[in-house]
C-alpha cells in the first residue's frame, strides 16, 4: 500500500465514523460498522454485545454510537486505581464504562482522530457524571501519552481499520507499563483466507478486508514484545470471519533489565529450546 492510499483510506475511515457520529448527535442510531442494521438489533456488531447493566447506566447516545464487535471491558478485569487507555474510542461507552470500574484513584482515556466523535465522548462524559476520563485526538499509530504510563489497553473493532498495524502493537507496548496488558475485540480471519477473499467478505471500513488472520495477529504481537498471547474467537461475524478478543502481556524485566520477547530471534545455541514458542497459544477456532 502506497503513502498515498494509506492516506485516502485513513480518510475514508475518519469520514465514515464524522458521519456516525452526526447521526447519533442528532437524535439517530447509528449503523454498525459491518452492514445496514441498526446496531439497536444487531447481534455481531454494536450496543447488543453489551449487558443490560452496562447499557443502563450511561448516556444512551454512547450506546447509540457503539460501533464495535464485541466488549472488550467485559474482559480486561480492570482493578480499582489502573489507568486503562481505549484505542479508537468513538462516542465513549467502553472509556466511560472502563472509569467505572477504575474508580476515582484509577483514569480511563479515550484517543480519537474524529472530532466529531470525541465532541460525542465528551457530551457523553458530561451527561454521565464521569470525572477520571480524558479524551485525546490523534492516531491510534502514534499515541500521544508517555512510556510506560497505562496498565491496561483496551479496543474495541478498530484495529483493524488501521493502515499501519505493526506501528499500533508497538505503540501498545511502548504506552504499557512493564507487566501491563491488553484486552481488545477485533476482527480476525481465518489462517486460510487471502487478502482478496477478505476483501470479498466485506470493505476496509466495514471491519473485514483490513483484518488480519490468527497467526498475523500472534505474530505482530510477538514481534512488539507481547507474551502470553491468547486469541479467542467468540462469534463468527462473515465466513471465515470472527469477533475475537485478544490479550497479551508486557513482560517485566528481569534482574538484568532485559526483557527478551516471545519469539526474538537469537544467535544460535544461545536461547533455550522452549524460548520460541513460548507465551503464545494457538488457538484458532
Amino acid at each position: 500500500m502506497t503513502d498515498q492510499q494509506q492516506i485516502e483510506l485513513r480518510e475514508t475511515v475518519r469520514t465514515r465514523y464524522a458521519q456516525a457520529a452526526r447521526t447519533v448527535t442528532a437524535g439517530g442510531v447509528a449503523e454498525d460498522c459491518c452492514g445496514t442494521d441498526p446496531i439497536a438489533v444487531d447481534q455481531t456488531f454494536g450496543a447488543s454485545l453489551y449487558g443490560a447493566d452496562d447499557r443502563d447506566q450511561l448516556p444512551i447516545q454512547a450506546a447509540a454510537a457503539s460501533l464495535g464487535c464485541g466488549n472488550p471491558t467485559a474482559v480486561a478485569e480492570l482493578r480499582a486505581g489502573e489507568r486503562v487507555l481505549d484505542l479508537g474510542s468513538g462516542g465513549g461507552i467502553d472509556v466511560l464504562l472502563s472509569a467505572r470500574r477504575v474508580g476515582p484513584t484509577g483514569k480511563a482515556y479515550g484517543l480519537d482522530m474524529t472530532e466529531e466523535m470525541l465532541a460525542l465522548a465528551l457530551a457523553n462524559s458530561a451527561a454521565a457524571g464521569v470525572r477520571n476520563v480524558e479524551f485525546l485526538k490523534g492516531n491510534i499509530e502514534a499515541i500521544p501519552l508517555p512510556a510506560n504510563t497505562i496498565d491496561v489497553v483496551i479496543s474495541n473493532c478498530v484495529i483493524n481499520l488501521s493502515v499501519d498495524k505493526p506501528a499500533v502493537f508497538a505503540e501498545m507496548a511502548r504506552v504499557l507499563s512493564p507487566g501491563g496488558r491488553i484486552g481488545i475485540a477485533d476482527v480476525v480471519a481465518d489462517d486460510d483466507l487471502t487478502s482478496d477473499q477478505r476483501a470479498e467478505r466485506g470493505d476496509y471500513v466495514g471491519c473485514i478486508a483490513g483484518a488480519l488472520s490468527f497467526t498475523e495477529y500472534r505474530d505482530h504481537l510477538s514481534i512488539a514484545g507481547f507474551t502470553d498471547i491468547e486469541i479467542s474467537s467468540t462469534h463468527p461475524v462473515a465466513e471465515g470471519m470472527h469477533s475475537a478478543i485478544i490479550k497479551a502481556t508486557k513482560p517485566v524485566p528481569d534482574s538484568t533489565g532485559s526483557a527478551e520477547p516471545a519469539g526474538a530471534c537469537c544467535a544460535p545455541g544461545c536461547c533455550p529450546p522452549e524460548s520460541a514458542t513460548a507465551g503464545t497459544t494457538s488457538d484458532s477456532p
